[in-house]
């Protein structure tokens, strides 16, 4: 089985739980575990408040006023990706594209909100790339997760 959709959001807040509820649907419909569910939704959500908080660059262009969101469940896997067009991440400019972590390895607990998102991205996501994109700009958070299923799910991965 394989399923994919995209989006092209607004950065506006209201677009974040569009995104969730969609890819909640989406598995819920094909049979997705429903713990599996929850911790991509949140992740999802982490990226898209992010994108929506960073994501523009401060021109008036279209592009950056939104963020676009790729979901792919194929096989056993889900893979999700949230693409903006700001700035991109400070510790990747001037780089080549490549995948780090830019988050530290625990949010600062003096810290409320800052880094927190795309540290709880990487503790319920099984592979997480987080690069900037090269040429037009933007950072990009990509994870993927490994599907559990439903006893009797009607779209269960052959």
């Amino acid at each position: 089985m394989s399923i994919w959709w995209s989006l092209h959001l607004r950065r506006d807040a209201a677009s974040v739980p569009l995104a969730r509820r969609l890819l909640m649907g989406t598995m819920e419909t094909a049979g997705v575990d429903p713990d599996i569910s929850y911790d991509l939704s949140v992740a999802l959500s982490e990226a898209c408040a992010n994108a929506v908080e960073h994501g523009g660059s401060g021109t008036a262009s279209e592009s950056a006023g939104a963020y676009r969101v790729t979901a792919y469940l194929d096989g056993e896997k889900c893979r999700i990706e949230v693409a903006d067009s700001g700035p991109g991440f400070p510790a990747l400019r001037g780089r080549a594209a490549q995948a780090v972590r830019p988050a530290p390895d625990r949010p600062d607990p003096d810290c409320a909100e800052n880094g927190r998102g795309l540290f709880l991205i990487q503790e319920l996501a099984d592979h997480v790339h987080f690069v900037n994109r090269p040429g037009r700009g933007g950072a990009v958070v990509s994870f993927d997760k490994i599907l559990k299923w439903k006893k009797d799910a009607p779209l269960v991965a052959v």
